[in-house]
């Protein structure tokens, strides 16, 4: 604010007017302005004039010149004959060296480092100047004394910049024209050596340069005499070339259409498929189809392919369509369905040297695969609905013929399931409902659960219940309730057998066999279902400690209800057993009561003085466990009993009632359940005590590193864990006492684990390896206490470069997941992985080895004696960063006992800047092959790509 108020003559105003107008770049608004003091001298008709507040108001008409007012003054200074300026905001502007202002020619000039604010748009410049009569604003760049040109133009308008040579902008009109032009749309950048910018904001460009690198000098770009850019949609051409390392290729088309939405999400548009030749099926269009961005939450992508084959053989085609959904902070998922047809023969011949190449026939002409995912987000009290579905043609054939990922390639098994899941709000009661299916690829079974309810009672404690108050003696005394449902259905149907097949039936299959999955088989299917409900009571006694001893006694009562069973009758004419399946409701229960102790003891050596490995220490924790469960009633025992008087046995031609299995002439114990959902209770008395032993050993070791006093210590594990646990069965006829299971677990350098599992057994065995009910350590030839049954050990060491003084495994970020995002055709190479070029090498080991006791069978001509190793195998991954950008990856396995590698992959990685290079090869096995990609790595022009491939899929 200036101290006085100046009054002026009218001539003075009315150039003091002009200049207002000048300074707000001849617009009537706001005005801010930050100028530099200039080091030279500036001439004094040029410089500033106070600021004049509240000036007389002319008492005669005042000559417009702007044509902005008309009429007669307004007395309040609020508006021009009722219209507004072009100005809607404030204008800022500075330079660092000087503002000049040039009255006569109505210009203003900003000089070294100029900079212009007006709204949404940003103008920088080593000199800007404004011609307030014809509405223009230019800007340019200033040449140094070695001739380079620095400070260039660079113009901002909401989220679009540009850089450029020289800049003409009308402010009035919002056209402008720009040379030299480099500008980001979306993922690419446009050089031109001309762009004219309409009030649109669209562009218009001659010889032009579309590319995704962002240098200055881009490595590779689409050159383009003519162009049109529509900000935040596309960038359409008219006939270009490639040009990569400044070589002009013949590549190019009549015209180019690239898009560069704003929100990828929302943006629907073509997509490009890529193109080659398949060694059996001739050339290709892959991945070529339409994505349809429905609205914020829907996005649908059809893509598909197609095959030329061999001239009026047909080479098949495949088709995918794909939805994806998702509602914030509720649920996201993806559907997809695939289809493909191909002939189930080759249709081209061969190139190979090989006379006899290999080559894998298709199983089915017509494949198709389901998947589904439905993720939901959790929510307090609120129900929750999720959904994994993976279902493909029979014997997962879809993914054995189209499938480039190896791991679905060899999957022998998919799984399915639905399933909603809640929590009542006001009671301790919690739900579930599941849908599952299981699919087997090498058997053709189909396993459905339709449906799986269970409900669940949380532990409820007497006292709460009963309403008084808690004491010692009761006050852990609690119940819960488990509740179950399950119906299954199964295309592989089991065979009836008794004794082996030796005992002729009547009804069901002698053998298994599976059913086609169709239609006319669904009533068949329902009749061999299978449905039950289980009901598990769990009665809590409580946790009671006595001298360091925890004591924990349990109860539980469970009830299974089946509504069918399985009849048994013999038929003397046929000399057969009948089986017939009938309906009604069968009840089984079992008891089961318990108790275990357990303990923890600790052993201490702690030394003296400041010595690096301060203390030891050793827990032992040994616990045992009985359990007694009764001898089933013949209600309960889901057993029933057969006559079969005058049945031989076709082995001794006997009668089965001179042998063990027919007993006291009361025929043959058969199980009214067999195959049922839950099984039947066991039928024998069960007076089991189990014993258990683990073992842990720590160490305290000195921090030197710790200067402040906080962690003068650090502890070390030297065992994990070394557990032992075995069993004594007092209820049983023979072999009572259970084989001796150990585990030993530790870790060394935080790089190496070690795991050992062995078991032994105490009994003696005779000839053909059947254990005797003798221990060993009565046998008077050679005493010993326990034999080596099994053995399993994995060694796991982690190789790379030590970070500081440790030797620990680097830290880095987690790799990103590579599916492709929808909207994006899925990439043919599977194996592009995460590369990270910060690790210089690194190499992961992994054995394992399994060892299995023979027995003392010794080996003939006819029955050679099988090694007791059954298993060693020895897997190496890693990879060495052999330059800065060129990495080279790999992966093996080799099996010692079949003396092969079993799976074999060699991957390298080259990085070009806005290009990358990557091979994979597998040179063996089912999946052998061989990817190469030259690609750019924008997913913009994910096209423009060389490819080669030889998989699998097409050998």
């Amino acid at each position: 604010m200036f101290p006085s108020v100046v009054r002026a003559s009218r001539p003075l105003r009315w150039l003091l007017g002009w200049l207002v107008l000048v300074l707000s770049l001849g617009l009537t608004g706001p005005l801010r302005a930050q100028q530099r003091p200039r080091t030279t001298n500036v001439p004094a008709d040029v410089r500033p004039q106070p600021q004049i507040l509240n000036p007389p108001a002319p008492t005669g008409p005042v000559r417009d010149t702007t044509g902005l007012v008309t009429g007669t003054p307004d007395s309040l200074r609020v508006a021009a004959g009722g219209r507004k300026g072009a100005v809607e905001t404030t204008v800022k502007y500075k330079a660092q060296d000087s503002i000049r202002f040039e009255v006569q020619n109505k210009r203003a000039i900003l000089y070294d480092k100029a900079d212009v604010d007006y709204g949404e748009m940003n103008l920088k410049a080593a000199l800007i100047t404004v011609d307030y009569s014809k509405n223009l604003v230019t800007a340019e760049g200033a040449a140094d004394s070695t001739g380079r040109v620095r400070d260039k133009p660079v113009f901002k308008q909401g989220a679009e910049t540009y850089q450029a040579g020289r800049i003409d902008y009308n402010i009035k009109s919002k056209r402008g024209r720009i040379t030299d032009v480099v500008t980001q749309q979306g993922e690419g950048y446009i050089h031109a050596e001309t762009i004219k910018k309409n009030e649109l904001n669209e562009m218009f460009g001659v010889h032009g340069r579309y590319t995704t690198c962002n240098l200055e000098h881009p490595h590779f770009f689409i050159n383009a005499s003519k162009m049109k850019v529509i900000p935040g949609q596309s960038v359409i051409t008219g006939p270009f070339n490639l040009v990569i390392g400044d070589i002009p290729t013949p590549l190019g088309f009549l015209f180019g259409y690239f898009p560069s939405p704003k929100n990828k999400r929302r943006s629907s548009g073509l997509i490009i498929p890529t193109f080659g030749q398949a060694a059996d099926r001739g050339f290709f269009l892959r991945n070529g189809g339409y994505y349809w961005a429905a609205n914020e939450h829907i996005g649908v992508r059809l893509t598909g392919d197609i095959y030329s084959g061999n001239a009026d053989d047909f080479g098949g085609w495949r088709g995918t369509a794909e939805m994806q959904y998702i509602t914030r902070y509720r649920y996201q998922g993806l559907f997809t369905f695939n289809y493909s047809w191909q002939p189930t023969e080759r249709l081209l011949a061969s190139t190979d040297a090989n006379t006899n190449p290999t080559y894998n026939l298709p199983r089915s002409q017509q494949t198709f695969a389901l998947l589904w995912t439905h993720t939901p987000v959790p929510r307090p009290n609120g129900g929750r609905f999720s959904a994994n579905v993976n279902i493909s043609s029979s014997n997962g054939s879809y993914y054995r013929q189209n499938s480039y990922n190896p791991r679905n390639y060899l999957s022998s098994a998919f799984q399915s399931t639905v399933s909603y899941s809640k929590q009542l709000r006001y009671a301790p009661i919690n739900y579930s409902i599941n849908l599952s299916q299981s699919q087997n690829t090498q058997t053709g079974t189909m396993d459905f659960t339709l449906p799986d309810i269970s409900a669940q009672l949380a532990r409820q404690y007497v006292y709460d219940i009963l309403k008084i108050r808690p004491r010692k003696a009761y006050e852990q005394l609690a119940f819960s309730y488990d509740l179950t449902f399950q119906n299954k259905l199964s295309n592989n149907i089991a065979a009836r057998q008794i004794n082996g097949g030796a005992v002729p039936l009547l009804g069901g299959s002698s053998a298994a066999f599976v059913m086609p999955v169709k239609l006319n088989n669904l009533d068949k299917l329902l009749r061999n279902s299978q449905t039950g409900m289980r009901h598990n009571f769990g009665i809590t006694l409580g946790s009671y400690n006595f001298a360091n001893l925890n004591i924990s006694p349990t109860v539980t009562y469970n009830e299974i209800w089946y509504f069918k069973k399985l009849d048994y009758s013999y038929n003397e004419t046929a000399r057969a057993i009948r089986v017939d399946t009938i309906t009604g409701f069968n009840r089984l229960a079992s008891y089961n009561a318990g108790i275990s102790m357990s303990t923890n003891l600790y052993g201490t050596i702690v030394r003296k003085g400041t010595r690096k490995i301060q203390a030891l220490r050793h827990k032992i924790t040994p616990s045992l466990t009985y359990n007694y469960t009764p001898t089933s009633t013949a209600r309960n025992s889901g057993l029933e009993r057969i006559a079969t008087p005058g049945l031989r046995d076709p082995a001794t031609g006997r009668f089965y009632s001179e042998g063990e299995t027919y007993r006291t002439n009361e025929g043959f114990l058969l199980p009214q359940y067999n195959g049922f959902v839950y099984g039947y209770p066991t039928s024998t008395e069960v007076s089991q005590l189990g014993f258990s032993l683990q073992n842990a050993v720590e160490m305290k070791v000195r921090n030197s590193n710790d200067t402040t006093g906080n962690t003068p210590f650090t502890k070390v594990s030297l065992i994990d864990g070394l557990d032992f646990n075995t069993g004594y069965n007092f209820a049983a006829d023979r072999l009572k006492l259970a084989p001796l299971s150990s585990t030993f677990r530790t870790q060394v350098a935080r790089k190496l684990n070690v795991t050992l599992n062995a078991n032994f057994e105490f009994y003696q065995r005779d000839s053909t390896g059947t254990l005797k009910d003798d221990f060993l350590w009565q046998n008077t030839k050679k005493i010993r206490l326990a034999r080596l049954a099994t053995a399993n050990a994995s060694l796991s060491y982690q190789f790379n470069p030590s970070q500081g003084n440790k030797k620990s495994t680097i830290s880095r970020d987690a790799a990103p997941v590579n599916d492709p995002q929808l909207g994006s055709p899925r990439v043919v190479n599977p194996y592009e992985d995460y590369v990270d070029f910060s690790i210089p090498w690194e190499l992961n080991t992994t054995f394992t080895a399994s060892y299995a006791n023979q027995g003392p069978l010794p080996a003939l001509v006819s029955r050679p004696r099988k090694s007791p190793y059954t298993a060693a195998t020895l897997n190496l991954n890693g990879s060495v960063k052999l330059t800065e950008t060129f990495r080279f990856g790999f992966s093996t396995n080799y099996d010692f006992i079949n003396r092969a590698p079993a799976f074999t992959n060699l991957d390298i990685t080259k990085d070009l800047h806005c290009w990358q290079i990557t091979g994979n090869w597998r040179p063996f096995g089912p999946t052998r092959g061989y990817f190469v990609t030259v690609a750019a790595k924008s997913a913009l022009l994910q096209s423009l790509k060389l490819s080669r491939n030889r998989t699998f899929l097409n050998y």
